[in-house]
């Protein structure tokens, strides 16, 4: 790996995180905030919280998705629903 692989490599650590938010709609930047305070939300339970229609959030969470922001498991009581949670501190 030569040292520009490197700074490459360590320029790419650095868009990760919130400056990887800043960018996005606000309704992700909402969503992305509602995770920071609460640990794993389902999809239902992040409209409930910010008060955004379903297919907003689903918009929002893709977008974060995107950006690897965000994280997502199937739920064990009920394999229908995702649990999501903010990867970034």
């Amino acid at each position: 790996m030569s040292a520009s692989d490197v700074q490459q490599a360590e320029g790419d650590n650095e868009h990760v995180g919130w400056e990887a938010v800043k960018d996005l709609p606000p309704s992700a930047k909402l969503v992305a905030k509602v995770l920071e305070y609460n640990d794993s939300l389902t999809q239902s339970q992040l409209a409930e919280e910010t008060l955004l229609p379903p297919r907003t959030v689903r918009y929002a969470l893709t977008r974060l998705e995107d950006v690897d922001v965000v994280g997502s498991r199937f739920s064990f009581s009920d394999a229908r629903k995702r649990i999501y949670t903010l990867t970034i501190e």
